[in-house]
């Protein structure tokens, strides 16, 4: 085993692919978080915290917020 990600050995055998498809981000996948993204994913933990998933008999889903009064995002 070479020791190359499977992910360069795909990319390098489907290249052709790539023309019509568009080329594929390369970038490494086990980085550390930014200050920007972990801020970033800290404010989308935070706003899906105000809503609550309610079902619906028939096994449906929907989301509501769990302060009806709050008018912020409407």
């Amino acid at each position: 085993m070479s020791g190359e990600p499977f992910a360069q050995k795909f990319m390098r055998a489907t290249g052709r692919l790539r023309y019509f498809f568009g080329p594929a981000n390369r970038s490494a996948m086990d980085h550390e978080m930014t200050e920007d993204n972990k801020r970033l994913l800290s404010e989308r933990e935070a706003e899906t915290e105000q809503w609550v998933t309610m079902t619906r008999p028939d096994g449906s889903t929907y989301v509501v917020p769990k302060d009806p009064g709050d008018q912020s995002l409407r």
